[in-house]
């Protein structure tokens, strides 16, 4: 496969309108028209997601870091403890589960603050590269999907709860795949 770098000048059979323009076997199809609205409602889709997978991200990092109580029943229950046995725990315990939970809220509300971006990025009217969706993915799957697992094995009182930030996650990605579906990446770098 041949590429074609841009030039001052147009190539054999090329306008000058085309120079510097991928070859139209590497271009998506033009949808015309109604394929720019339609990846445009993808992408107010995916930014309004994104907003709301943030909002979360940086809610439930402020919970942890400010109000979760360093035990919850439920871990109580996991844990096969009662309330009169915790007179048994390490007298430190509750105070170093403030810190984890101080830290882990921190890098949650981060990442919220991240996700808010591309929220701002998208209703910008700014499309997001293949290369980015796939390091949002991993991001989701490291994040929301993670914690809705871990709180299925737990057997938590908010396991159910848990599953909907996974799917407005899926949904932002999906919806930001389809807004850049115009666009191909080249693996070289760049956009083909």
């Amino acid at each position: 496969m041949t590429t074609r770098k841009a030039a001052s000048s147009p190539a054999l059979g090329e306008t000058p309108a085309q120079v510097g323009r991928p070859a139209r076997s590497q271009r998506a199809p033009d949808l015309g028209r109604g394929g720019a609205a339609l990846r445009a409602r993808f992408r107010q889709a995916a930014a309004a997601l994104f907003g709301v997978w943030a909002a979360y991200q940086m809610g439930l990092g402020a919970y942890f870091a400010a109000f979760r109580p360093p035990l919850l029943p439920e871990d109580l229950r996991f844990l096969g403890a009662n309330a009169p046995s915790r007179m048994m725990e390490p007298p430190g315990l509750e105070r170093w589960l403030d810190l984890i939970f101080l830290v882990l809220g921190g890098q949650m509300a981060a990442l919220g603050m991240l996700l808010a971006a591309v929220a701002l990025r998208l209703a910008r009217r700014e499309a997001v590269d293949a290369r980015e969706i796939v390091l949002f993915g991993f991001a989701g799957a490291l994040s929301v999907a993670v914690m809705c697992a871990v709180n299925f094995a737990l057997g938590s009182d908010f396991r159910w709860v848990l599953i909907l930030p996974v799917l407005v996650c899926s949904g932002a990605l999906a919806s930001a795949a389809h807004a850049s579906g115009s666009e191909r990446v080249d693996p070289r770098g760049g956009l083909a």
